[in-house]
């Protein structure tokens, strides 16, 4: 990947708190670029076949989630890694225990979240 920054890309079911949080949360280090979007019909932004070709890594709140992206976007996922959070829909934007359980759970997986101060 070179200097090039690592692309994350953040999913939740309607794109409202938790995809945005992290997306908020994240975007304020320099070691990743980000997006938000959901994978519901009714969502603020709703995931795109683009988004999902961007992304280096790929984090879902819900298994849920997950499946509705592989069933959405099977091929555009590839060797894509996605990462299911369990991060329950009860948290508004920008909650300090919603901040709490992505900076962790991001960290876990990538090591490197430490940045997203």
């Amino acid at each position: 990947m070179g200097s090039r920054r690592r692309r994350l890309l953040f999913l939740c079911g309607r794109n409202q708190w938790r995809s945005p949080t992290a997306a908020r949360i994240f975007s304020r280090s320099s070691a990743f670029e980000v997006r938000a979007a959901g994978v519901s019909a009714s969502a603020v932004r709703k995931v795109t076949a683009s988004d999902v070709e961007w992304a280096d890594v790929i984090f879902v709140m819900e298994s849920d989630h997950k499946r509705q992206l592989v069933r959405a976007f099977r091929d555009a996922i590839e060797d894509r890694p996605v990462h299911v959070l369990d991060i329950p829909d009860e948290y508004r934007f920008m909650d300090p225990e919603l901040v709490d359980l992505l900076r962790a759970g991001v960290s876990a997986l990538l090591g490197e979240a430490e940045d997203a101060d």
